[in-house]
């Protein structure tokens, strides 16, 4: 079978000029008359561009001529209507002409599969990739670029759980000679599908490592912590851009041992000449609240006024949760008021800000306020809401929340949600209550539940159930909680059972449970 080798997916690219449109109507009038007077090949050509142009809707005139006329185009022609709609965003007026072509080609099932994953139908493209095998075609390298995608989609659909793999065999096996653009999207699934170390092979081999493909591999090894390995990236990658810089930035700001790094970037990128972007801020911000640096927040806030990307609810979201993680919660509410548009992520970091920094009462406000406001809180929100309950000792309005999880938003509540109840009712001294909660869960609660109970045993001197909150907690996670030992020392020692807190620290000691070290930051003239 045939391949129309002129017609490629780089034929989505478009020009900008508004006076090529009008040049383009002169040189032909999509009337009945001229479209009959028109051969195939002018029909093609002046399809083709209309598709490069920035106005391709007015191409459509052209096939609805066609269809009145009664003329019949050849699979040259279909293609390119079949392009064109794809363009409009006709994805049924699209299948309609695949549909109708008299003989389906390799680039025509490229289109459609293409055009399926841009709206996000990764079922009707796994679907159309399954007919192109069965109607002989051999996939070629964007076939299995677009297969790829899929694999990454986060769709529902039950796909092989070593897609990626079983893709890279295919084309291993086939004659297709990978390209940057194939070997991109086979790093960037495998990051994604967490084998690092096959994308990092695929990556190796590569001849010319795009920018793409470093910034793929940067944001997997960031991810998986892999630091020293995300800087040999960005070290050997000649061409940079903001994305890439961005990566590094986003990176480093996920710890306070490398936000540092994340202010060193920040400024070398602008001295390369790249201007920060909405991600690029909200990376920076992110840095300043893992280092508690509400000055240099502070400067970045005054950078960003500077731009039009300061109403931005991502930038604003994320001034409001570095402010409040600084204590600075008054200029947290500053930026909030100041933002023309908030979303759920807006409110909830303002309630969980007043809620951390000891006001639970206005965090309760804003939460009612939200919901008055007709925005739907997520499962944060309700966390937030719920620990401020707990704050306040506000357990009726703690279960009112808790029950309106189910009932007015149909969200079950999860395990977090569950320890925040017990917290709540455990520190209000309901430590029966507490239990009966825990005892009427309708799934087994974890070692968050159980914490929480034993705190609350701890805090109101209830020995016996501390005795069984903390075996139930050490089944679970005996190593990981080292807090767990000391709570139930304590309330051992409270109730003056001192031969039964020997007992459990030689328990700790033999185990080489260590209670963590407490420490602090104080800030002091731009120094942590």
């Amino acid at each position: 079978m045939s391949k129309l080798s002129s017609i490629r997916p780089s034929s989505f690219s478009l020009f900008n000029s508004r006076a090529y449109q009008g040049s383009l109507n002169q040189i032909f009038s999509p009337n009945e008359d001229h479209i009959s007077r028109s051969t195939a090949t002018t029909l093609s050509s002046v399809l083709q561009r209309y598709i490069k142009s920035d106005t391709p809707f007015y191409g459509q005139t052209i096939h609805a001529h066609i269809l009145k006329i009664g003329f019949v185009p050849n699979t040259n022609l279909s293609i390119k209507l079949l392009i064109l709609h794809l363009k409009c965003g006709r994805l049924k007026n699209a299948r309609q002409m695949f549909d109708e072509l008299p003989q389906r080609t390799l680039s025509a099932y490229n289109y459609m599969v293409g055009g399926y994953l841009k709206q996000g139908l990764v079922a009707e493209s796994i679907s159309l990739v399954q007919r192109l095998i069965l109607d002989g075609e051999r996939p070629d390298g964007f076939t299995y670029s677009m297969i790829l995608k899929v694999s990454t989609s986060g769709c529902n659909l039950a796909l092989p759980r070593n897609l990626v793999g079983m893709v890279h065999a295919q084309i291993v096996k086939s004659d297709v000679q990978p390209d940057d653009v194939l070997c991109t999207a086979l790093v960037d699934a495998y990051v994604k599908s967490g084998r690092i170390d096959f994308a990092r092979r695929v990556f190796d081999m590569m001849i010319e490592k795009n920018v793409i493909c470093s910034t793929s591999m940067i944001s997997g090894y960031m991810n998986r912590g892999f630091v020293e390995d995300a800087e040999e990236i960005f070290k050997k990658t000649i061409e940079k851009d903001v994305v890439v810089f961005n990566a590094m930035i986003e990176g480093y700001s996920k710890s306070v041992e490398t936000a540092t790094k994340a202010l060193e970037i920040y400024v070398e990128m602008q001295r390369f000449g790249f201007r920060p972007n909405i991600s690029t801020f909200a990376s920076i911000i992110g840095a300043c609240s893992v280092l508690a640096g509400f000055e240099i927040g502070q400067q970045v806030q005054a950078q960003l006024l500077k731009t039009e990307l300061f109403t931005d609810i991502k930038v604003g979201s994320a001034l409001i949760d570095m402010y409040s993680k600084c204590g600075r919660i008054e200029d947290a509410r500053r930026v909030f008021d100041c933002m023309p548009e908030k979303n759920v992520f807006s409110w909830t970091s303002l309630i969980d800000g007043y809620g951390k920094n000891g006001m639970p009462i206005e965090a309760l406000e804003l939460f009612y306020k939200m919901r008055q406001c007709g925005t739907e809180a997520n499962y944060v929100t309700f966390l937030g809401a719920l620990c401020a309950c707990a704050h306040a000792g506000l357990v009726a309005e703690g279960r009112e929340i808790f029950e309106s999880m189910e009932k007015d938003y149909s969200m079950k509540p999860r395990m977090e949600h569950y320890a925040c109840m017990v917290d709540l009712l455990g520190r209000a001294g309901s430590l029966h209550l507490a239990w009966d909660f825990v005892m009427g869960m309708p799934e087994k609660p974890n070692s968050d539940v159980w914490a929480a109970l034993l705190s609350s045993c701890n805090l109101h001197g209830s020995v016996e159930m501390a005795r069984v909150a903390a075996n139930e907690l050490f089944k679970l996670n005996a190593e990981g909680r080292p807090g767990a030992f000391m709570a139930l020392s304590n309330a051992l020692a409270s109730a003056g059972k001192w031969d039964n807190v020997s007992e459990l620290r030689e328990t700790m000691k033999s185990r080489g449970i260590l209670k963590d070290t407490g420490s602090s930051w104080v800030g002091t003239e731009s120094v942590i």
